[in-house]
């Protein structure tokens, strides 16, 4: 653990943010300002000063962010917490103590757990404060019983008991009838499927990218149709419901990572279907050239689901997060303990953890590389997020909201260490690369829950 501190404490005081740049994307603002926290919502932002005297009535505490970017707390729409059953991996506390120092105050839950959440039961038993959740916890419970993609869960239930969605994440719906069946019944309940386009029939015994790469290393690997092919289906399960049922399901597309696939979805979103879809931080940051390093040989860490692609995929993402096709960054945190990552490459485990380093990647290449206006980077995490999962009063600054923001340095340059991160596991392809941008503060519903000073 680093020498930042996690609050313990349960309760909601009364915060002034002084001095800092508020930029709240929801609203288009971008100014300086302060901004008053009391019982765990944003009960004013005012000019710089105007605040002091109704902050000194109530005997706030006081953080000064001048110099600072103050902005709604982070929504990830994929993490991977692993509690039930795998706490060798990660915890619920664990995981969520990583999403506060990443700026992270929301985060929403696969169902991939021992066993699976596919009842309203786990899923609560996920929200219940004896888990030590640091954020806010979302669960999104499997699509179908057990994730085995044959027998549909209760939708009406599983939302009574706090879902935002359903999936069944690593095991992608593969037969029609049964996502066509997923896609209606979200619908009449207003819960978007997020699905794991692959196909996996044509993926068995595959370890990276299928390129130049894993041809120069002997491996097999996954085709680009393997993930596009799933997209293009669902897309055309949406366009029949809408024909046939005159219902609006919304398909959300998790960890896009192929040109073909956004080609689909930015087609199928310019013919008025509801699609959204997500890219993780480390498809826009690297190749599969890192799957290998000279000297080292394989690198483990570097191997997830999808693949990393070459860089004409990476340049996809990246010009679709510019265009506006992707509606958010998500990390799918995915954390492994070592010795699952530290054997033969084809049998190491898929996922990389991504908490911590999602805004420091996405600074330094969206904002700083390719010119993406600070409050467009900030609008991935925010904002849209919270858009495309319908969580209404988060990823907003706005009187009234959750009181859920992060206080960031934006020109601030450093180096993440892997051995100091929050969340129990260390597989990570990014230990010691630079980041951009040092989260200074995150405050969930009131609470400072992690602190660098």
């Amino acid at each position: 653990m680093s020498s930042a501190q996690v609050s313990s404490s349960k309760a909601s005081g009364s915060i002034l943010i002084r001095g800092g740049r508020v930029v709240d994307p929801s609203r288009n603002v971008d100014a300086l300002s302060d901004m008053l926290l009391d019982g765990g919502l944003i009960t004013d932002v005012a000019a710089p000063g105007k605040l002091d005297a109704a902050a000194k009535k109530l005997r706030a505490e006081v953080l000064e962010a001048k110099g600072c970017v103050v902005c709604p707390g982070f929504i990830d729409l994929h993490v991977h917490l692993r509690e039930p059953g795998q706490t060798h991996k990660e915890t619920i506390r664990t995981g969520t103590l990583a999403a506060a120092a990443g700026g992270f105050t929301t985060v929403c839950a696969m169902p991939n757990t021992t066993p699976v959440n596919d009842t309203p039961e786990w899923s609560r038993w996920m929200q219940d404060p004896e888990r030590e959740a640091s954020v806010r916890l979302l669960p999104v419970p499997a699509a179908t019983v057990g994730s085995m993609g044959e027998k549909l869960t209760d939708y009406a239930a599983l939302k009574k008991a706090g879902a935002v969605a359903v999936s069944d994440d690593g095991k992608p719906i593969l037969e029609d009838e049964i996502m066509r069946a997923c896609l209606v019944a979200a619908a009449k309940l207003g819960l978007p499927v997020s699905q794991h386009a692959e196909d996996t029939r044509l993926t068995g015994g595959c370890s990276m990218h299928a390129g130049d790469v894993s041809f120069r290393l002997g491996l097999r690997g996954m085709t680009i149709e393997a993930e596009s092919q799933i997209v293009e289906r669902d897309i055309r399960l949406l366009e029949e419901i809408e024909r046939k049922e005159k219902l609006r399901p919304h398909l959300h597309v998790q960890h896009v990572s192929t040109l073909k696939a956004l080609d689909a979805i930015r087609a199928a979103k310019k013919r008025g279907l509801h699609v959204t879809c997500e890219v993780a931080p480390h498809h826009f940051a690297l190749t599969d050239e890192a799957v290998f390093r000279e000297g080292f040989g394989y690198e483990t860490s570097a191997k997830m689901n999808p693949p990393l692609r070459p860089e004409s995929e990476r340049q996809a993402c990246i010009a679709a997060l510019l265009d506006g096709t992707v509606d958010a960054i998500a990390t799918d945190h995915a954390p492994h303990a070592h010795h699952e990552k530290n054997v033969e490459f084809e049998r190491a485990p898929n996922g990389i953890t991504g908490l911590e380093t999602a805004l420091g990647l996405s600074l330094r290449l969206l904002h700083s590389q390719y010119g993406m206006p600070l409050g467009k980077v900030l609008s991935l995490l925010t904002n849209r997020p919270a858009g495309v999962f319908n969580l209404s009063g988060l990823g907003t600054l706005m009187k009234g909201a959750s009181a859920d923001v992060c206080v960031f340095d934006a020109g601030k340059v450093w180096a993440f260490d892997a051995e100091r991160s929050l969340s129990m596991s260390k597989n990570t392809p990014f230990h010691h690369h630079a980041m951009q941008g040092q989260i200074l503060w995150t405050i969930a519903s009131g609470r400072v829950v992690y602190s660098a000073k």
